[in-house]
Protein backbone atom coordinates (compact mmCIF):
# COMPACT_ATOMS: atom_id res chain seq x y z
CA UNK A 1 0.00 0.00 0.00
CA UNK A 2 1.33 3.52 -1.05
CA UNK A 3 1.43 5.81 1.97
CA UNK A 4 0.30 8.26 0.13
CA UNK A 5 -3.10 7.07 -0.59
CA UNK A 6 -3.07 6.11 3.48
CA UNK A 7 -5.13 7.37 5.66
CA UNK A 8 -2.51 8.08 8.96
CA UNK A 9 -3.14 11.54 10.28
CA UNK A 10 0.49 10.78 12.78
CA UNK A 11 0.77 13.35 15.51
CA UNK A 12 3.94 15.00 17.20
CA UNK A 13 2.64 16.04 20.56
CA UNK A 14 1.63 13.58 23.54
CA UNK A 15 -2.14 14.64 23.69
CA UNK A 16 -2.78 15.65 26.91
CA UNK A 17 -5.37 13.35 27.84
CA UNK A 18 -3.04 10.43 27.18
CA UNK A 19 -2.15 8.72 30.50
CA UNK A 20 -0.17 5.47 29.39
CA UNK A 21 2.36 5.01 26.86
CA UNK A 22 -0.18 2.62 24.96
CA UNK A 23 -2.99 5.45 24.61
CA UNK A 24 -0.13 7.99 23.46
CA UNK A 25 1.37 5.98 21.05
CA UNK A 26 -1.71 4.77 19.10
CA UNK A 27 -2.85 8.21 19.32
CA UNK A 28 0.06 9.80 18.01
CA UNK A 29 1.28 7.33 15.39
CA UNK A 30 -2.42 7.37 13.74
CA UNK A 31 -3.97 3.95 15.00
CA UNK A 32 -6.97 5.65 16.53
CA UNK A 33 -9.01 8.62 17.65
CA UNK A 34 -11.23 9.26 20.37
CA UNK A 35 -14.70 10.11 18.92
CA UNK A 36 -16.07 10.20 22.62
CA UNK A 37 -14.81 8.89 26.42
CA UNK A 38 -14.22 5.79 25.96
CA UNK A 39 -15.65 5.26 22.24
CA UNK A 40 -12.65 5.25 19.76
CA UNK A 41 -12.50 5.10 15.96
CA UNK A 42 -10.00 2.38 14.98
CA UNK A 43 -8.19 4.30 11.85
CA UNK A 44 -6.25 2.02 9.13
CA UNK A 45 -3.45 1.10 10.86
CA UNK A 46 -5.22 0.48 13.81
CA UNK A 47 -7.80 -1.79 12.08
CA UNK A 48 -4.98 -4.01 10.34
CA UNK A 49 -3.86 -4.95 13.89
CA UNK A 50 -7.53 -5.46 15.04
CA UNK A 51 -7.57 -8.01 12.00
CA UNK A 52 -4.74 -9.82 12.71
CA UNK A 53 -5.42 -10.56 15.92
CA UNK A 54 -8.96 -11.59 15.24
CA UNK A 55 -6.92 -13.90 12.50
CA UNK A 56 -5.22 -15.36 14.98
CA UNK A 57 -8.10 -15.85 17.16
CA UNK A 58 -10.75 -17.35 14.84
CA UNK A 59 -7.55 -19.75 14.12
CA UNK A 60 -6.77 -20.71 17.52
CA UNK A 61 -10.45 -21.11 18.27
CA UNK A 62 -11.60 -23.31 15.00
CA UNK A 63 -8.61 -25.70 16.17
CA UNK A 64 -10.32 -25.80 19.47
CA UNK A 65 -13.46 -26.96 17.81
CA UNK A 66 -15.26 -23.87 18.27
CA UNK A 67 -17.33 -22.33 15.17
CA UNK A 68 -18.20 -18.41 14.92
CA UNK A 69 -21.34 -17.42 14.45
CA UNK A 70 -22.87 -13.61 15.32
CA UNK A 71 -25.66 -12.73 17.36
CA UNK A 72 -27.37 -9.33 17.78
CA UNK A 73 -25.79 -6.21 19.80
CA UNK A 74 -29.13 -4.86 21.07
CA UNK A 75 -30.66 -7.56 23.51
CA UNK A 76 -34.20 -7.71 24.39
CA UNK A 77 -34.88 -7.22 28.74
CA UNK A 78 -36.95 -10.65 28.53
CA UNK A 79 -33.76 -12.77 28.74
CA UNK A 80 -32.12 -10.84 30.89
CA UNK A 81 -34.78 -11.23 33.15
CA UNK A 82 -35.10 -14.98 32.73
CA UNK A 83 -31.52 -15.11 33.92
CA UNK A 84 -32.24 -12.71 37.15
CA UNK A 85 -29.66 -10.02 35.86
CA UNK A 86 -31.65 -7.59 34.26
CA UNK A 87 -31.46 -5.52 37.43
CA UNK A 88 -28.43 -6.73 39.31
CA UNK A 89 -26.08 -6.53 36.36
CA UNK A 90 -25.65 -2.29 37.87
CA UNK A 91 -25.59 1.00 35.81
CA UNK A 92 -22.79 -0.45 33.30
CA UNK A 93 -25.59 -1.84 31.27
CA UNK A 94 -26.88 0.05 28.24
CA UNK A 95 -30.78 0.43 28.31
CA UNK A 96 -33.16 1.62 26.32
CA UNK A 97 -36.59 1.49 24.83
CA UNK A 98 -37.67 1.13 21.21
CA UNK A 99 -40.65 3.01 19.89
CA UNK A 100 -43.26 0.62 21.52
CA UNK A 101 -41.66 1.60 25.21
CA UNK A 102 -40.03 -1.98 25.05
CA UNK A 103 -36.96 -2.62 27.09
CA UNK A 104 -33.94 -3.62 25.28
CA UNK A 105 -29.80 -3.28 26.34
CA UNK A 106 -26.86 -3.11 24.30
CA UNK A 107 -25.55 -6.17 25.02
CA UNK A 108 -22.78 -6.49 27.49
CA UNK A 109 -22.15 -9.80 27.27
CA UNK A 110 -23.89 -12.69 25.81
CA UNK A 111 -24.33 -15.52 28.02
CA UNK A 112 -28.66 -14.85 27.78
CA UNK A 113 -28.41 -14.40 24.04
CA UNK A 114 -26.37 -17.79 23.26
CA UNK A 115 -28.26 -19.57 25.99
CA UNK A 116 -31.98 -18.66 24.59
CA UNK A 117 -30.80 -19.69 21.23
CA UNK A 118 -29.14 -23.23 21.85
CA UNK A 119 -32.25 -24.39 24.67
CA UNK A 120 -34.25 -23.88 21.03
CA UNK A 121 -32.19 -25.78 18.90
CA UNK A 122 -30.39 -28.50 21.07
CA UNK A 123 -32.59 -30.80 23.13
CA UNK A 124 -30.47 -33.99 22.70
CA UNK A 125 -27.44 -35.24 24.51
CA UNK A 126 -26.25 -36.58 21.11
CA UNK A 127 -25.89 -32.69 19.81
CA UNK A 128 -23.52 -32.05 22.92
CA UNK A 129 -20.69 -31.01 23.59
CA UNK A 130 -21.30 -27.45 21.26
CA UNK A 131 -19.03 -24.50 21.18
CA UNK A 132 -20.05 -21.31 19.70
CA UNK A 133 -18.05 -17.93 19.23
CA UNK A 134 -18.36 -14.65 17.72
CA UNK A 135 -16.61 -11.87 17.45
CA UNK A 136 -18.80 -8.36 18.71
CA UNK A 137 -18.68 -5.40 19.61
CA UNK A 138 -19.95 -4.50 22.95
CA UNK A 139 -21.20 -2.01 25.52
CA UNK A 140 -20.37 -1.40 29.03
CA UNK A 141 -21.07 2.27 30.35
CA UNK A 142 -17.90 2.67 32.55
CA UNK A 143 -17.33 4.97 35.06
CA UNK A 144 -14.35 5.70 34.02
CA UNK A 145 -13.39 5.10 31.00
CA UNK A 146 -9.27 5.55 30.83
CA UNK A 147 -6.18 3.95 29.07
CA UNK A 148 -7.62 4.69 25.67
CA UNK A 149 -8.71 1.67 24.22
CA UNK A 150 -7.68 -0.39 27.46
CA UNK A 151 -10.85 0.14 29.26
CA UNK A 152 -13.58 2.14 26.95
CA UNK A 153 -17.33 1.88 26.62
CA UNK A 154 -17.37 0.10 23.30
CA UNK A 155 -14.86 -2.55 22.90
CA UNK A 156 -14.42 -5.25 20.21
CA UNK A 157 -14.80 -8.83 22.25
CA UNK A 158 -14.32 -12.26 21.25
CA UNK A 159 -16.99 -14.41 23.65
CA UNK A 160 -17.50 -18.24 23.20
CA UNK A 161 -19.96 -20.50 24.99
CA UNK A 162 -19.72 -24.31 25.85
CA UNK A 163 -22.97 -26.50 26.44
CA UNK A 164 -22.10 -30.00 27.50
CA UNK A 165 -24.28 -32.85 28.78
CA UNK A 166 -21.83 -33.64 31.98
CA UNK A 167 -18.83 -31.81 34.00
CA UNK A 168 -16.36 -34.15 32.28
CA UNK A 169 -17.44 -33.06 28.81
CA UNK A 170 -16.69 -29.47 30.25
CA UNK A 171 -13.64 -30.24 31.95
CA UNK A 172 -12.04 -31.28 28.29
CA UNK A 173 -13.28 -28.07 26.39
CA UNK A 174 -11.91 -26.12 29.39
CA UNK A 175 -8.73 -27.41 28.79
CA UNK A 176 -8.79 -27.33 25.33
CA UNK A 177 -9.97 -23.57 25.10
CA UNK A 178 -7.52 -22.18 27.89
CA UNK A 179 -4.51 -24.16 25.74
CA UNK A 180 -6.21 -22.43 22.58
CA UNK A 181 -5.62 -19.08 25.12
CA UNK A 182 -2.08 -19.47 25.89
CA UNK A 183 -1.28 -20.03 22.36
CA UNK A 184 -3.18 -16.68 21.21
CA UNK A 185 -1.53 -14.84 23.86
CA UNK A 186 1.61 -16.37 22.53
CA UNK A 187 1.26 -15.59 18.81
CA UNK A 188 0.91 -12.05 19.97
CA UNK A 189 4.13 -11.67 21.58
CA UNK A 190 3.04 -10.99 24.73
CA UNK A 191 4.90 -11.84 27.92
CA UNK A 192 1.51 -12.97 30.17
CA UNK A 193 0.21 -15.12 32.88
CA UNK A 194 -2.80 -17.31 33.32
CA UNK A 195 -4.18 -17.10 37.05
CA UNK A 196 -6.60 -18.06 39.20
CA UNK A 197 -9.51 -15.41 39.21
CA UNK A 198 -12.44 -14.99 40.57
CA UNK A 199 -15.66 -15.14 38.60
CA UNK A 200 -17.80 -11.99 40.05
CA UNK A 201 -21.03 -11.25 38.72
CA UNK A 202 -20.17 -13.74 35.83
CA UNK A 203 -21.56 -16.91 38.17
CA UNK A 204 -19.62 -20.47 38.24
CA UNK A 205 -16.31 -21.47 39.32
CA UNK A 206 -12.91 -22.82 38.47
CA UNK A 207 -12.10 -20.13 36.34
CA UNK A 208 -8.35 -18.33 35.00
CA UNK A 209 -7.74 -14.54 34.00
CA UNK A 210 -5.20 -14.51 31.29
CA UNK A 211 -3.17 -11.35 32.50
CA UNK A 212 -0.58 -9.66 30.51
CA UNK A 213 2.32 -8.08 32.94
CA UNK A 214 2.30 -4.10 33.11
CA UNK A 215 3.18 -1.57 35.57
CA UNK A 216 0.27 0.47 34.50
CA UNK A 217 -2.44 -3.40 35.06
CA UNK A 218 -5.63 -2.50 37.37
CA UNK A 219 -4.97 -6.36 38.88
CA UNK A 220 -2.36 -7.63 40.91
CA UNK A 221 -0.73 -11.11 40.24
CA UNK A 222 0.33 -13.56 43.02
CA UNK A 223 2.97 -15.54 41.46
CA UNK A 224 5.44 -18.06 42.45
CA UNK A 225 9.33 -16.94 41.89
CA UNK A 226 10.10 -20.90 41.33
CA UNK A 227 7.51 -22.60 39.62
CA UNK A 228 4.08 -21.77 37.56
CA UNK A 229 1.98 -20.95 40.02
CA UNK A 230 -0.03 -17.73 39.18
CA UNK A 231 -3.33 -16.18 40.67
CA UNK A 232 -5.17 -12.96 41.13
CA UNK A 233 -4.07 -11.66 44.11
CA UNK A 234 -8.04 -12.06 45.49
CA UNK A 235 -8.05 -15.75 44.67
CA UNK A 236 -4.63 -16.49 45.66
CA UNK A 237 -4.88 -19.05 48.81
CA UNK A 238 -2.60 -18.73 52.12
CA UNK A 239 -0.36 -21.57 52.90
CA UNK A 240 1.50 -21.03 55.70
CA UNK A 241 2.38 -22.71 58.80
CA UNK A 242 2.43 -20.48 61.31
CA UNK A 243 5.00 -21.01 64.44
CA UNK A 244 3.36 -21.62 67.75
CA UNK A 245 4.39 -18.49 70.68
CA UNK A 246 5.75 -20.48 73.91
CA UNK A 247 5.10 -17.05 75.57
CA UNK A 248 3.56 -17.26 78.87
CA UNK A 249 -0.46 -16.69 78.52
CA UNK A 250 -1.49 -13.32 80.22
CA UNK A 251 -4.81 -12.20 81.83
CA UNK A 252 -7.70 -10.94 79.88
CA UNK A 253 -7.76 -7.14 80.87
CA UNK A 254 -9.20 -4.06 79.30
CA UNK A 255 -7.18 -1.18 78.95
CA UNK A 256 -7.62 2.63 78.05
CA UNK A 257 -6.75 3.55 74.16
CA UNK A 258 -8.84 6.75 74.13
CA UNK A 259 -9.38 8.25 70.97
CA UNK A 260 -6.92 5.43 69.20
CA UNK A 261 -8.94 3.80 66.73
CA UNK A 262 -6.79 2.04 63.52
CA UNK A 263 -4.50 -0.49 64.01
CA UNK A 264 -1.42 1.47 63.45
CA UNK A 265 -2.53 4.43 66.12
CA UNK A 266 -3.49 1.03 68.35
CA UNK A 267 -0.44 -0.24 68.27
CA UNK A 268 1.38 2.79 68.59
CA UNK A 269 -0.17 3.88 71.68
CA UNK A 270 0.52 0.60 73.59
CA UNK A 271 4.10 -0.24 71.82
CA UNK A 272 3.40 -3.37 70.81
CA UNK A 273 4.14 -4.60 67.20
CA UNK A 274 1.23 -5.00 64.71
CA UNK A 275 1.35 -8.42 64.44
CA UNK A 276 0.03 -8.96 68.27
CA UNK A 277 -3.26 -6.80 67.50
CA UNK A 278 -6.65 -8.06 66.08
CA UNK A 279 -7.95 -6.37 63.09
CA UNK A 280 -11.79 -6.84 63.76
CA UNK A 281 -13.97 -6.02 60.69
CA UNK A 282 -18.05 -5.89 60.27
CA UNK A 283 -19.21 -7.31 57.43
CA UNK A 284 -22.76 -7.54 56.18
CA UNK A 285 -22.99 -10.68 54.54
CA UNK A 286 -26.28 -10.73 52.37
CA UNK A 287 -28.20 -10.47 55.25
CA UNK A 288 -26.15 -11.71 58.13
CA UNK A 289 -23.30 -9.59 60.10
CA UNK A 290 -20.23 -11.49 60.43
CA UNK A 291 -17.08 -10.18 62.22
CA UNK A 292 -14.34 -10.73 60.41
CA UNK A 293 -10.83 -11.30 62.13
CA UNK A 294 -6.70 -11.10 60.98
CA UNK A 295 -3.61 -10.02 62.31
CA UNK A 296 -3.04 -6.55 62.43
CA UNK A 297 -0.09 -6.66 59.54
CA UNK A 298 -2.90 -8.43 57.58
CA UNK A 299 -5.45 -7.33 55.24
CA UNK A 300 -9.02 -8.88 55.12
CA UNK A 301 -10.40 -10.31 51.77
CA UNK A 302 -13.42 -9.96 50.75
CA UNK A 303 -13.55 -12.50 47.87
CA UNK A 304 -12.57 -15.14 50.07
CA UNK A 305 -15.66 -14.21 52.63
CA UNK A 306 -18.03 -13.99 49.76
CA UNK A 307 -16.67 -17.72 48.65
CA UNK A 308 -16.77 -19.16 51.84
CA UNK A 309 -20.22 -18.43 52.58
CA UNK A 310 -21.24 -18.83 49.32
CA UNK A 311 -22.64 -15.18 49.52
CA UNK A 312 -23.85 -12.66 46.93
CA UNK A 313 -23.42 -10.21 48.46
CA UNK A 314 -20.48 -8.82 50.89
CA UNK A 315 -20.12 -5.02 51.79
CA UNK A 316 -18.56 -3.41 54.92
CA UNK A 317 -21.04 -2.23 57.49
CA UNK A 318 -21.83 1.28 58.00
CA UNK A 319 -20.83 3.38 61.52
CA UNK A 320 -24.75 2.97 62.42
CA UNK A 321 -25.06 -0.91 61.55
CA UNK A 322 -21.57 -1.27 63.53
CA UNK A 323 -23.44 0.95 66.86
CA UNK A 324 -26.55 -0.78 66.65
CA UNK A 325 -25.08 -4.59 66.14
CA UNK A 326 -21.76 -4.20 68.69
CA UNK A 327 -22.67 -1.18 70.53
CA UNK A 328 -19.66 0.98 69.21
CA UNK A 329 -18.06 2.60 66.54
CA UNK A 330 -16.20 0.77 64.19
CA UNK A 331 -12.00 1.39 65.50
CA UNK A 332 -13.47 -0.31 68.84
CA UNK A 333 -14.86 -3.61 67.63
CA UNK A 334 -13.51 -7.16 68.77
CA UNK A 335 -14.45 -10.67 69.20
CA UNK A 336 -15.10 -10.88 72.89
CA UNK A 337 -18.42 -11.90 73.80
CA UNK A 338 -20.33 -11.07 71.03
CA UNK A 339 -23.62 -11.74 70.39
CA UNK A 340 -24.68 -15.49 69.44
CA UNK A 341 -26.22 -13.68 66.36
CA UNK A 342 -23.32 -12.56 64.81
CA UNK A 343 -20.81 -15.11 63.20
CA UNK A 344 -17.24 -14.73 63.55
CA UNK A 345 -15.19 -15.87 60.93
CA UNK A 346 -11.87 -15.19 61.64
CA UNK A 347 -8.23 -16.15 59.35
CA UNK A 348 -5.86 -18.99 60.48
CA UNK A 349 -3.06 -16.92 61.95
CA UNK A 350 -5.42 -15.21 64.57
CA UNK A 351 -5.63 -18.74 66.12
CA UNK A 352 -2.01 -18.91 66.88
CA UNK A 353 -1.98 -15.46 68.26
CA UNK A 354 -0.78 -14.92 72.16
CA UNK A 355 -1.38 -12.27 74.48
CA UNK A 356 -2.52 -10.08 71.46
CA UNK A 357 -4.72 -6.48 71.66
CA UNK A 358 -8.32 -6.36 70.34
CA UNK A 359 -11.33 -4.35 70.59
CA UNK A 360 -13.55 -4.02 73.73
CA UNK A 361 -16.73 -3.09 71.51
CA UNK A 362 -16.53 -0.21 73.90
CA UNK A 363 -15.23 3.10 73.11
CA UNK A 364 -11.72 4.14 74.04
CA UNK A 365 -11.08 0.64 75.22
CA UNK A 366 -9.49 -2.69 74.18
CA UNK A 367 -8.38 -5.81 75.46
CA UNK A 368 -5.00 -7.08 75.77
CA UNK A 369 -3.69 -10.70 76.88
CA UNK A 370 -6.05 -11.99 73.99
CA UNK A 371 -5.82 -15.88 73.35
CA UNK A 372 -8.23 -16.88 70.85
CA UNK A 373 -7.82 -20.59 71.81
CA UNK A 374 -8.71 -19.41 75.00
CA UNK A 375 -11.16 -16.04 74.96
CA UNK A 376 -12.83 -16.51 71.89
CA UNK A 377 -16.36 -19.09 70.99
CA UNK A 378 -18.12 -19.76 68.50
CA UNK A 379 -15.54 -18.73 65.17
CA UNK A 380 -14.43 -20.40 62.27
CA UNK A 381 -11.02 -20.03 61.23
CA UNK A 382 -10.84 -19.61 57.45
CA UNK A 383 -8.15 -18.32 54.98
CA UNK A 384 -9.52 -14.62 54.76
CA UNK A 385 -6.55 -12.62 54.05
CA UNK A 386 -5.00 -11.50 51.40
CA UNK A 387 -1.46 -13.53 50.46
CA UNK A 388 1.56 -10.87 51.25
CA UNK A 389 4.85 -10.95 49.16
CA UNK A 390 7.29 -13.38 50.40
CA UNK A 391 4.74 -15.80 51.96
CA UNK A 392 5.28 -19.48 50.25
CA UNK A 393 3.61 -20.16 47.32
CA UNK A 394 0.39 -22.43 47.51
CA UNK A 395 1.82 -25.00 45.47
CA UNK A 396 4.74 -25.35 48.31
CA UNK A 397 7.50 -24.16 45.50
CA UNK A 398 9.08 -20.96 45.90
CA UNK A 399 8.39 -17.43 47.68
CA UNK A 400 5.16 -14.97 46.49
CA UNK A 401 6.09 -12.15 44.05
CA UNK A 402 3.63 -9.52 43.09
CA UNK A 403 3.11 -8.05 39.53
CA UNK A 404 0.03 -5.81 37.42
CA UNK A 405 -1.35 -7.05 35.19
CA UNK A 406 -3.75 -6.11 32.09
CA UNK A 407 -6.63 -8.56 31.94
CA UNK A 408 -6.93 -9.46 28.57
CA UNK A 409 -8.77 -13.29 28.13
CA UNK A 410 -11.13 -14.96 31.18
CA UNK A 411 -12.23 -18.60 31.28
CA UNK A 412 -15.25 -19.51 33.15
CA UNK A 413 -16.90 -22.70 33.89
CA UNK A 414 -20.09 -21.58 34.14
CA UNK A 415 -21.95 -24.84 35.61
CA UNK A 416 -25.64 -24.74 35.25
CA UNK A 417 -26.29 -21.28 36.14
CA UNK A 418 -28.07 -20.00 32.97
CA UNK A 419 -29.36 -23.28 32.10
CA UNK A 420 -31.56 -23.90 35.23
CA UNK A 421 -32.60 -19.98 35.43
CA UNK A 422 -33.57 -19.97 31.51
CA UNK A 423 -35.16 -23.39 31.09
CA UNK A 424 -31.93 -24.78 28.47
CA UNK A 425 -32.37 -28.95 29.08
CA UNK A 426 -31.73 -31.60 27.24
CA UNK A 427 -32.86 -34.89 27.18
CA UNK A 428 -29.90 -36.99 28.71
CA UNK A 429 -29.48 -41.29 27.85
CA UNK A 430 -32.10 -42.54 29.62
CA UNK A 431 -34.37 -39.86 28.44
CA UNK A 432 -34.55 -38.05 31.31
CA UNK A 433 -34.40 -34.04 31.12
CA UNK A 434 -31.47 -32.29 32.35
CA UNK A 435 -30.05 -28.22 32.38
CA UNK A 436 -27.07 -28.37 30.23
CA UNK A 437 -23.32 -27.37 32.01
CA UNK A 438 -22.01 -24.35 30.21
CA UNK A 439 -18.42 -22.84 29.75
CA UNK A 440 -17.69 -19.62 29.04
CA UNK A 441 -14.55 -17.49 27.25
CA UNK A 442 -13.98 -14.22 26.50
CA UNK A 443 -10.76 -12.20 25.25
CA UNK A 444 -10.89 -8.53 24.91
CA UNK A 445 -9.94 -8.01 20.74
CA UNK A 446 -9.46 -4.68 21.12
CA UNK A 447 -7.70 -4.65 24.82
CA UNK A 448 -5.24 -7.08 23.66
CA UNK A 449 -4.33 -4.62 20.48
CA UNK A 450 -3.67 -2.12 23.40
CA UNK A 451 -1.66 -4.85 25.62
CA UNK A 452 0.81 -5.15 22.53
CA UNK A 453 1.18 -1.72 22.15
CA UNK A 454 2.09 -1.34 25.85
CA UNK A 455 4.29 -4.05 26.01
CA UNK A 456 6.32 -3.20 22.25
CA UNK A 457 7.39 0.57 22.50
CA UNK A 458 10.52 2.09 22.92
CA UNK A 459 11.23 6.25 23.04
CA UNK A 460 10.91 6.29 19.52
CA UNK A 461 7.03 4.37 19.11
CA UNK A 462 5.44 1.26 18.65
CA UNK A 463 7.39 -1.77 18.14
CA UNK A 464 5.25 -4.07 16.90
CA UNK A 465 5.40 -8.05 16.61
CA UNK A 466 5.48 -9.62 12.95
CA UNK A 467 2.38 -11.34 14.33
CA UNK A 468 0.32 -8.33 14.42
CA UNK A 469 2.27 -5.60 12.83
CA UNK A 470 -0.14 -3.98 10.03
CA UNK A 471 2.19 -4.12 7.64
CA UNK A 472 5.79 -6.46 7.62
CA UNK A 473 8.12 -3.81 5.54
CA UNK A 474 8.40 0.00 5.51
CA UNK A 475 9.72 1.20 1.94
CA UNK A 476 11.40 4.31 2.67
CA UNK A 477 12.85 6.58 -0.37
CA UNK A 478 14.54 9.46 0.48
CA UNK A 479 13.78 11.87 -2.02
CA UNK A 480 11.18 10.37 -4.81
CA UNK A 481 12.19 13.43 -7.05
CA UNK A 482 15.78 11.20 -7.78
CA UNK A 483 14.97 9.19 -11.04
CA UNK A 484 17.03 6.42 -9.47
CA UNK A 485 15.62 6.37 -6.35
CA UNK A 486 11.65 6.38 -7.31
CA UNK A 487 12.63 3.44 -9.74
CA UNK A 488 14.27 1.78 -7.51
CA UNK A 489 11.67 1.77 -4.74
CA UNK A 490 8.84 1.09 -7.62
CA UNK A 491 10.98 -2.04 -8.23
CA UNK A 492 11.18 -3.63 -4.93
CA UNK A 493 7.73 -2.80 -4.48
CA UNK A 494 6.52 -5.01 -7.10
CA UNK A 495 9.18 -7.68 -6.15
CA UNK A 496 8.16 -7.08 -1.75
CA UNK A 497 4.57 -7.22 -2.42
CA UNK A 498 4.49 -10.95 -3.60
CA UNK A 499 5.51 -12.21 -0.09
CA UNK A 500 5.28 -9.34 2.00
CA UNK A 501 3.13 -6.69 3.36
CA UNK A 502 4.62 -3.20 2.40
CA UNK A 503 3.79 0.01 3.34
CA UNK A 504 5.61 1.95 0.43
CA UNK A 505 6.25 6.06 1.78
CA UNK A 506 5.75 7.65 -1.55
CA UNK A 507 5.23 11.07 0.09
CA UNK A 508 6.71 14.34 -0.92
CA UNK A 509 8.13 14.75 2.46
CA UNK A 510 11.45 15.46 3.64
CA UNK A 511 13.96 12.78 5.35
CA UNK A 512 13.75 13.45 8.91
CA UNK A 513 9.47 13.36 8.87
CA UNK A 514 9.42 10.14 6.98
CA UNK A 515 12.32 8.39 9.27
CA UNK A 516 9.99 9.85 12.56
CA UNK A 517 6.97 8.65 11.09
CA UNK A 518 8.50 5.32 10.25
CA UNK A 519 9.89 5.12 13.87
CA UNK A 520 6.42 6.04 15.38
CA UNK A 521 4.34 3.46 13.36
CA UNK A 522 6.77 0.57 14.20
CA UNK A 523 6.86 -1.78 11.47
CA UNK A 524 9.11 -4.97 11.85
CA UNK A 525 11.63 -3.96 8.93
CA UNK A 526 12.30 -0.25 7.13
CA UNK A 527 14.36 -0.70 3.48
CA UNK A 528 15.57 3.06 2.91
CA UNK A 529 16.65 3.72 -0.33
CA UNK A 530 18.88 6.87 -0.38
CA UNK A 531 22.34 8.09 -2.43
CA UNK A 532 23.34 4.27 -3.34
CA UNK A 533 19.76 4.22 -5.19
CA UNK A 534 22.12 3.66 -8.65
CA UNK A 535 24.47 1.11 -6.88
CA UNK A 536 21.16 -1.24 -6.35
CA UNK A 537 22.74 -0.80 -2.17
CA UNK A 538 19.72 -0.24 0.66
CA UNK A 539 19.74 0.06 3.91
CA UNK A 540 17.76 -2.58 6.10
CA UNK A 541 16.91 -1.42 9.67
CA UNK A 542 15.22 -3.67 12.40
CA UNK A 543 13.16 -1.55 14.55
CA UNK A 544 13.03 -4.13 17.36
CA UNK A 545 16.83 -3.55 17.77
CA UNK A 546 18.17 -0.74 15.73
CA UNK A 547 20.20 -2.48 14.02
CA UNK A 548 20.82 -1.50 10.38
CA UNK A 549 22.97 -2.48 7.36
CA UNK A 550 23.86 -1.82 3.93
CA UNK A 551 22.66 -4.59 1.61
CA UNK A 552 22.66 -4.92 -2.34
CA UNK A 553 19.33 -5.50 -3.38
CA UNK A 554 20.29 -8.71 -4.92
CA UNK A 555 20.44 -10.12 -1.53
CA UNK A 556 17.60 -8.45 0.28
CA UNK A 557 14.79 -11.31 0.05
CA UNK A 558 17.70 -12.96 1.86
CA UNK A 559 18.30 -10.59 4.43
CA UNK A 560 14.55 -10.14 5.16
CA UNK A 561 14.26 -13.76 5.91
CA UNK A 562 16.28 -13.92 8.55
CA UNK A 563 14.90 -11.17 10.39
CA UNK A 564 11.23 -12.26 9.43
CA UNK A 565 9.71 -15.73 10.12
CA UNK A 566 6.71 -16.31 7.96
Amino acid sequence: MKQSMMFIPTLREIPSDADVRSHQLLLRAGFVRQNAAGVYSFLPLGKKVLQKVEKIVREEMERAGAVELLMPALQQAELWQESGRWYSYGPEMMRMQDRHNRDFALGPTHEEMITSLVRDEINSYKKLPLTLYQIQTKFRDEKRPRFGILRGREFLMKDAYSFHANHESLDEVYEKLFQAYSNIFSRCGLDFRAVIADSGAMGGKDTHEFMVLSDIGEDTIAYSDSSSFAANIEMAPVIVNYEVSHEAEAQLAKVDTPNQHSIEEVSKFLSVPKEKCIKSMLFKVDDQYVLVLVRGDHEVNDIKIKNILEASVVELATPKEAKEVLGCTIGSLGPVGVPSSVCILSDHAVKFMVNGICGANEEGMHFSGVNPLRDLENIQYEDVRFIQEGDPSPDGKGKVVFAKGIEVGHVFKLGTRYSEAMNATFLDENGKSRPMIMGCYGIGVSRTVAAIAEQFNDENGLVWPRSVSPFDLHLVPINTKQEDQKELSDKLYELLTKDYEVLYDDRMERPGVKFADSDLIGLPIRITVGKRAAEGIVEVKIRQTGESMEINTENLIETIEKFIVK
